[in-house]
């Protein structure tokens, strides 16, 4: 669905709309779109384009990204802020099952590069290209392909032991306590 097949179901408004129609036929599906904050859709094969164009735009930078573990995927939402004007506009990429691949903006957008290593670390979401992808969050123990924010991941179970030289906190606390 291209943005103006999408404005006959989802109007374009204000300044959203037009970053929204600068972006052309990139724009997948308009899920909503404010006179100050929108989402959108964007084809996978173009994230780095898409980066491109709204860094070039006046004001705008990358504030974050975040992603989710959805059924098909992992949805990988780009949050841009856009000043003086005071919108954002959220651009979500889907990084399908089984590969969970996108293509890395951080080449493109600096900011992105730790961003894109947490999105991997916790959610096992692959950025090809990206410059360094190595672990930024999870201890160098902990096993591969197990992915904390991942709707499959049981604490009890998928949770690495603690290494044998640790103890807890709270349990040296409680036996000082105790005494």
């Amino acid at each position: 669905m291209t943005v103006a097949e999408t404005e006959t179901r989802v109007p374009l408004e204000g300044f959203v709309g037009e970053v929204l129609k600068e972006l052309g036929d990139a724009v997948i599906e308009v899920e909503c779109c404010g006179a100050r904050r929108g989402w959108a859709r964007i084809d996978p094969e173009r994230t780095v384009e898409v980066a491109e164009t709204m860094l070039a735009m006046a004001g705008a930078r990358l504030a974050t990204a975040t992603a989710l573990d959805v059924r098909d995927g992992i949805d990988v939402l780009y949050h841009w802020a856009i000043e003086p004007q005071g919108v954002v506009v959220t651009l979500k990429v889907l990084a399908e099952r089984p590969a969970l691949a996108v293509d890395s903006i951080a080449g493109a957008v600096p900011a992105a590069n730790w961003i894109e290593r947490e999105m991997h670390d916790l959610l096992g979401a692959n950025f090809r290209g990206h410059p360094d992808m190595r672990r930024l969050i999870l201890d160098d123990s902990w096993p591969e392909g197990v992915y904390p924010l991942r709707k499959d991941f049981d604490q009890v179970r998928d949770r690495p032991p603690l290494p044998p030289d640790q103890t807890p906190p709270d349990v040296g606390r409680r036996e000082r306590n105790a005494r």
